[in-house]
């Protein structure tokens, strides 16, 4: 957590900086869950290319047919292996769009991260991650804006201020004398507590 989250949490200035030291601290060996899916799957996709391609080359190996015929073999393995690496490539994108978007939408305070999603447009293919990010974020700010679709986020803690008695405290007017509310009609009450 960062500083001024702890802050919101009620902690003074100095507790919340060492908080958050210690917590940069603890998370400096850890990385984000979107990398390790990332990995992960490109491990397993690249345990299951190896098993493939080593099952073909005992196909090629077996095969007693003219040179011709294993020509247009491999030729045709090599193009399944180009479609594969293409579709591993989009997999791998589509998972890094859904983490900026979880992302953008978590600093947005999203109420409902489905339900937004489903109001963001589509964005090219082609774009790269940093400029889908930020169109992303301008989709995102204008559903903010907009008065169709802000309520679909959480506003800002605002501090409420009341004016008027407090807890604990007796009554008493400025010159000393208690003050007996009973005997105040509303417009009385209300200015009384204005005035405190």
């Amino acid at each position: 957590m960062k500083k001024d989250e702890f802050v919101k949490l009620g902690l003074d200035e100095e507790t919340a900086q060492k908080c958050a030291d210690a917590s940069a601290e603890e998370l400096k060996g850890f990385i984000p869950k979107s990398r390790f899916d990332e990995v992960n799957t490109e491990k397993q996709r690249l345990e299951t290319t190896l098993k493939e391609r080593d099952t073909q080359l005992e196909i090629l190996k077996s095969s007693n047919d003219d040179v011709a015929a294993l020509k247009q073999q491999i030729e045709t393995l090599q193009q399944e292996n180009r479609l594969k690496e293409q579709e591993h490539a989009k997999e791998i994108r589509q998972m890094q769009r859904v983490e900026v978007d979880n992302e953008l939408l978590s600093a947005a305070k999203a109420k409902n991260k489905k339900a937004l999603s489903g109001l963001l447009d589509e964005i090219d293919d082609a774009v790269e991650l940093e400029e889908y990010r930020k169109q992303r974020q301008q989709q995102i700010d204008a559903l903010k804006k907009s008065e169709e679709t802000n309520f679909l986020f959480q506003e800002e803690n605002k501090k409420i201020s009341l004016k008027g008695a407090s807890l604990g405290e007796s009554g008493v007017d400025p010159t000393g004398q208690p003050v007996d509310v009973s005997k105040m009609t509303y417009d009385q009450l209300c200015e009384y507590y204005s005035q405190q």
